[in-house]
């Protein structure tokens, strides 16, 4: 999904002339607390690598979005985080807010009330941290499709979804009450969002990074990038098991 050059990818994004705020819901990558399925074979460290890398390309793309803002919503403690001085720097270029709610449909309703309150009248995309695979073009075509629907919803593979956009982020209360991390919670989401009256958009289905199969395919999409060598450098240590861990 990256673009074919940077340059190509900031001429189509500036004349599309996006205005979004770039919503991150993030959870510091400690070790024990990320990527969990990837263990084992690869450590608890190893494994919270694999996630600040996928966290730091995610980043990279929102903060290329030409008119956009990047906010994350961060829960946990970035003094534990793998690439914790990477991590700093690059949130120090974004708005930062803490995630609150009870559970994950809570807090997703959360950030997208306390996105809309710094930055009223303002769309916003939401993803996470599970697609690195994320480039600036795929982001503009997202929020572009806000042009025509009150929201967009990006399916994933296996069953999720990876990227949800408000017209007015207040509207997000219907994801509340939507069971997460199930094989069905994407047709739910976009059930809630349509029983509530929105005009809901479907966006490219992306693979979002759960297993070690995940992980090698997300990073043969983008070979060079932070997340494909931290995957190649956990399979480099574990050649033989890595592939099998699901």
């Amino acid at each position: 999904m990256r673009a074919t050059t940077a340059a190509g990818a900031a001429a189509a994004a500036t004349t599309a002339g996006t205005a979004a705020t770039l919503l991150v819901l993030a959870k510091a990558p400690e070790p024990g607390r990320v990527k969990t399925r990837l263990c084992p074979p690869a450590s608890a460290e190893e494994a919270a690598d694999v996630a600040a890398a996928a966290l730091l390309d995610t980043l990279d793309a929102t903060a290329a979005v030409p008119g956009g803002r990047t906010l994350v919503a961060l829960t946990g403690r970035l003094a534990g985080a793998a690439r914790r001085v990477e991590l700093r720097r690059a949130l120090a270029r974004a708005g930062r807010i803490r995630q609150r709610g009870d559970g994950l449909g809570e807090r997703i309703v959360a950030a997208h009330a306390d996105a809309a309150a710094r930055r009223p009248g303002v769309p916003t995309l939401q993803v996470g941290m599970d697609t690195p695979q994320l480039d600036v073009l795929l982001l503009v075509e997202c929020v572009d499709r806000l042009r025509g629907a009150d929201a967009v919803l990006g399916p994933a593979r296996d069953g999720g979804w990876w990227a949800l956009g408000l017209r007015d982020p207040r509207a997000a209360g219907p994801v509340a009450d939507v069971p997460m991390s199930r094989a069905d919670t994407g047709e739910r989401t976009l059930h809630a969002l349509r029983a509530a009256g929105l005009r809901v958009a479907l966006l490219p289905e992306l693979t979002d990074v759960d297993t070690a199969e995940d992980a090698r395919s997300v990073a043969a999409d983008v070979p060079g990038s932070r997340f494909a060598r931290a995957v190649e450098r956990v399979e480099a240590l574990h050649a033989a098991s890595f592939g099998d861990a699901r």
